[in-house]
């Protein structure tokens, strides 16, 4: 008995197997949700938008064409949402910080540990958060970021720096 491979349950899910599809999602949610939640620093905004990557990913999966990785296409669609909703929103900065407030009574009443880290990400602007998770948190290329988030490599690059060194300032 020979094991099925990712691309094999792709092609079953293309080709209409709703089964291969729910086995896709399932394997690749978590990872994507705690990517987004990292993200966001907001959990019901995350659950929203895990919800709507993956029914966006049902609706465009004829489009998946299996150049990246599929956990990387459906991150992908969620960074693209969550932007989507930034620009369409234009959070204030205050909403923001009551959001990680939130979210860090939520992690240390779970009795998890908050990190300076994790406060210095929260205080970012959305656009550098996402480029150093996917950066260092993923492990994702220049090129790989600046295609998720539809930008330059250039753009990818100085989003990083000026993130990191925006954390390093704060750490000090």
């Amino acid at each position: 008995m020979r094991a099925i491979t990712e691309q094999h349950t792709i092609d079953l899910a293309q080709a209409g197997d709703t089964a291969a599809f729910a086995l896709l999602l399932q394997q690749n949610y978590i990872f994507v949700r705690n990517y987004v939640l990292k993200l966001t620093m907001n959990p019901a905004l995350t659950d929203d938008i895990v919800q709507d990557t993956m029914l966006k990913s049902m609706e465009k999966l004829h489009l998946y064409n299996g150049s990246s990785k599929f956990s990387s296409w459906l991150i992908t669609i969620a960074t693209r949402i969550y932007v989507d909703i930034i620009r369409r929103q234009k959070v204030e900065k205050r909403w923001q910080e009551q959001a990680v407030r939130s979210l860090r009574f939520q992690i240390e009443s779970h009795k998890e540990e908050w990190t300076d880290v994790l406060d210095c990400l929260g205080k970012l602007p959305p656009e550098q958060r996402a480029a150093i998770l996917l950066k260092h948190y993923y492990g994702y290329t220049y090129p790989e970021i600046a295609e998720m988030l539809d930008m330059s490599e250039g753009t990818a690059k100085s989003r990083v720096f000026y993130g990191i060194e925006h954390i390093r300032k704060e750490l000090k």
